[in-house]
């Protein structure tokens, strides 16, 4: 993986119903995250009963490792897609 790289977790909805303390589960996950510097956005989507949380890891097999560790997926809440993504900026000249 590359400075550029970044991993994409889509959370979407399943059938099972989220308890509030679920909720206060996975927000703790997402502070660990940002204290480990791993976090870089996150947050749901106001048009599609899913989110998305935006990280930096290793690679492919530890972002695997976060997302099954959310408390979101671990208690069934929410299923995942993993999606490797590019940061496009500056430094990289916007990948051009």
């Amino acid at each position: 993986m590359n400075e550029f790289t970044r991993f994409v977790i889509e959370l979407r909805k399943t059938d099972n119903e989220v308890s509030q303390a679920t909720i206060r589960r996975h927000i703790e996950h997402l502070r660990k995250l940002e204290q480990e510097g791993k976090l870089v956005l996150c947050g749901p989507f106001t048009d599609h009963p899913s989110g998305m949380i935006i990280i930096k890891a290793a690679d492919k097999d530890e972002a695997e490792f976060i997302a099954r560790a959310d408390p979101f997926v671990k208690e069934g809440a929410r299923a995942y897609e993993i999606k490797t993504w590019l940061l496009a900026c500056a430094a990289n000249n916007y990948l051009g």
